[in-house]
């Protein structure tokens, strides 16, 4: 009889200890994903095509290190309903060439920001052949999938310097992460002087709000100075985090609005082909 309690009390301590075990989530590893409620889930689409040079690359790199641990982004994440986002960074060139650098990390503190940035930071920056947009965001949309993750709110936000040039075409992979609820924002990098050679155009911000952009609140802030670099990309996640919508200033942001005459979203498409015919 006596042994018999005795098992009964460690068969309930042990269950005990396993519920908590659970419901703390202690077993996780610490910032990574778990089944948790954020407020957003954000994929940083990053380009990483030939046509970026390797300052340019280091400056997209650094300016998404530095955001991520900006007090005003933190601020921003925990003004949240739940105080938490959820981000990936993913690097993309060609039709078939995207991968994640750094997986699905929580961000709720300095902490949690501090090690995803010093994650990123020990990565290699790579390039690669081509710029497909169109496989960015399929890609990204894709991640949602697999994140273990529930939010009210999802983004891509895809940087690059140029337009669409391979793989699938831009507005169906776009209009396809549109009807999945996804939101796609654009930071377009415009430093150089158009060139037919890098397939560089004048008006990418123009071709990002027209042909890659959508979603409540979607919004383009070109970078046209490496000193943006930093500023624009913690404009961007603040904006990103807070989800004012493009009717609420935010001091430095620039907006580009609709076009009275539409951007030709095949025109990467079209310099590629005319490139190739010349040769």
């Amino acid at each position: 009889m006596v042994h018999a309690s005795i098992r009964t009390l460690i068969r309930a301590l042990a269950l005990a200890f396993a519920a908590m075990l659970a419901g703390t989530g202690s077993l996780a590893p610490q910032g990574r994903p778990g089944g948790d409620e954020v407020d957003l889930q954000l994929v940083l689409a990053v380009d990483i095509s030939y046509s970026m040079d390797p300052e340019e690359q280091r400056l997209q790199r650094e300016g998404y290190i530095q955001a991520i641990v900006a007090p005003e982004v933190m601020d921003a994440i925990r003004r949240g309903l739940l105080g938490k986002i959820a981000v990936t960074y993913l690097e993309w060139a060609g039709a078939h060439d995207q991968q994640v650098v750094v997986g699905w990390r929580i961000i709720d503190s300095p902490a949690s920001a501090e090690a995803f940035a010093a994650e990123l930071q020990s990565k290699p920056i790579r390039r690669a052949f081509r710029t497909s947009i169109s496989g960015a965001i399929t890609a990204g949309a894709a991640l949602f999938e697999t994140s273990n993750l529930r939010s009210q709110r999802r983004v891509i936000d895809v940087s690059g310097d140029g337009a669409n040039n391979n793989g699938a075409l831009v507005e169906p992979a776009r209009d396809a992460a549109l009807a999945r609820g996804i939101t796609i924002n654009g930071l377009p990098i415009m430093l150089k002087r158009p060139d037919a050679r890098t397939m560089d155009i004048d008006n990418l911000d123009a071709y990002y709000h027209d042909c890659v952009i959508g979603g409540p609140g979607a919004f383009v802030i070109p970078i046209k100075a490496p000193e943006e670099f930093s500023p624009a990309t913690r404009r961007k996640l603040i904006l990103e985090v807070a989800a004012p919508g493009p009717s609420i200033p935010l001091p430095g942001a620039t907006f580009v609005p609709a076009q009275s005459e539409r951007v030709d979203c095949l025109i990467g498409e079209r310099m590629w082909r005319e490139r190739w015919d010349r040769n």
